[in-house]
């Protein structure tokens, strides 16, 4: 029963929604199947103790008795409680958003012919959405919402206004470019990292409203319309310059969630243009990551992904801020997911030992580490790889090569994670066999390296030679 549906979306539960959802499927209105809640009766206990649940035998006789075991009888009460589970979990979100509410209940007071209660409650749902402090995309497709329902309510009792329906109508066209804006970001990162391509539609149409209307005066389509710029312009820095203080100057009109995808969206940009040369990116990266983490914005749930910790990690030890990244480190291990965390901990310790040139103590992490992650274990190895060869252990490298080598191929690594970590192993091994005294031979390595493109550790390779 573990791996059904059912028990993944209760996992998810905390003990007072396990203890909601019980009431839930109790009341009458949203169910009349007494089986569902003798069903999550038999789940509740291992689930608020984080055990393993009973297998569906055991509960089909909690359930329904001794009498003969159907199987199908057992999944059909696990499908009600599974429907009854997201209709609890969509109702909750609904009632907590108390703008979307009062606008729904607005629309059906109109419907029943109550004007004024109408009128009254949409109004309520305009109050409490100019006080909440966002003002990103979603709250202009809402405002859009309420303005709509007021326009549907003075149809009904025939006093339509003019100004209202200018205003009706700028707020689409405001919640359309924001929105627009913020797709073709999307798009646009998707496509510099994978060739796809895309159809961008009206872009161009909104892109010239948007400069030409002063829509740009409102932050959700600025910040927007400065990151497409950045994006599709990458060699004029101004547009990112100008990204960049948007991301400042606006940061508290946008959930953190959103800021993350923005903050990640900027430090891929540094990332592209550090790859093409432009060094002093390098530290622009490092100081997104701070800023982003110090505000929380790489957070969700209270937990930092593993690629946020590898990456912010790995731009500090590049940056040589080492004392940085120590905290860092040691700070965030806690928020890592649990199957991540020790892997993870061990590895990044590992390699500020490196850089510290402890390279002893950074091969002892390195080897007493378990990596259940197929690429974060490879990138202990090729670390291991470097210590034996700066340590000089050559035979010890040796073996280590052609286990890299046999590890490589039993995992099937695939696309360019193959190819990379192969060559780095391609390399090192000539590195052993190349005369060090013989500079036509070691010449034509270091061009070799050069020239090719998929290796891991070219900048370490060329180092040595």
């Amino acid at each position: 029963m573990e791996n059904t549906r059912l028990l993944k979306l209760l996992h998810t539960f905390s003990k007072t929604e396990l203890q909601e959802l019980r009431k839930f499927v109790r009341t009458p209105f949203f169910n009349q199947r007494n089986e569902v809640p003798l069903l999550l009766d038999c789940l509740l206990p291992a689930l608020v103790k984080d055990k393993p649940v009973i297998d569906k035998e055991a509960a089909y006789r909690q359930i329904f008795g001794k009498t003969g075991y159907n199987d199908h009888r057992i999944r059909m009460a696990m499908s009600f409680l599974y429907q009854l589970t997201g209709q609890f979990l969509a109702i909750k979100a609904f009632l907590g958003n108390d703008v979307a509410y009062r606008r729904q209940l607005a629309a059906v007071f109109r419907e029943r012919r109550m004007p004024e209660q109408a009128e009254k409650t949409n109004q309520e749902a305009f109050a409490l959405q100019q006080n909440q402090p966002l003002r990103n995309a979603d709250f202009m497709e809402e405002r859009y919402q309420i303005l709509l329902e007021k326009h549907r309510q003075q149809i009904e009792t025939q006093r339509i206004e003019q100004d209202a329906l200018q205003e009706q109508s700028d707020q689409l066209d405001q919640a359309f470019l924001a929105r627009k804006l913020w797709q073709a970001c999307a798009m646009l990162s998707h496509r510099n990292v994978s060739n796809a391509t895309y159809d961008f539609g009206m872009l161009d149409a909104a892109l010239l409203f948007a400069e030409k209307s002063g829509a740009l005066k409102q932050p959700a389509i600025a910040i927007y319309h400065a990151c497409y710029q950045a994006l599709s312009k990458p060699s004029e820095s101004a547009h990112f310059q100008h990204f960049r203080k948007c991301l400042t100057d606006y940061a508290d009109l946008f959930p953190a969630e959103e800021l993350r995808d923005l903050f990640i969206l900027a430090i891929n940009y540094c990332i592209r243009q550090y790859n093409a040369g432009n060094l002093e990116y390098l530290s622009q990266q490092f100081e997104l990551y701070k800023e982003g983490l110090e505000r929380h914005y790489f957070l969700s749930e209270g937990l930092i992904s593993r690629y946020t910790y590898q990456n912010a990690a790995t731009i500090g030890l590049v940056m040589r801020e080492l004392e940085w990244v120590e905290t860092f480190i040691y700070e965030y291990r806690p928020l890592l997911r649990e199957e991540h965390r020790e892997g993870l901990f061990s590895f990044n310790l590992a390699r500020l030992e490196y850089y510290r040139r402890d390279l002893g103590k950074a091969l002892q992490l390195l080897q007493k580490a378990e990596y259940k992650d197929l690429l974060l274990n490879l990138a202990a190895k090729i670390l291991q790889l470097k210590i034996f060869y700066e340590l000089q252990e050559f035979d010890l490298l040796a073996s280590h090569l052609q286990a890299v080598r046999s590890f490589i191929r039993r995992k099937k690594v695939m696309g360019y994670h193959r190819e990379n970590y192969m060559n780095t192993v391609h390399f090192t091994q000539k590195l052993l066999e190349v005369n060090p005294f013989d500079k036509t031979l070691r010449a034509e390595l270091r061009q070799e390296i050069e020239q090719t493109k998929a290796v891991a550790e070219k900048e370490w390779l060329l180092s040595q030679l």
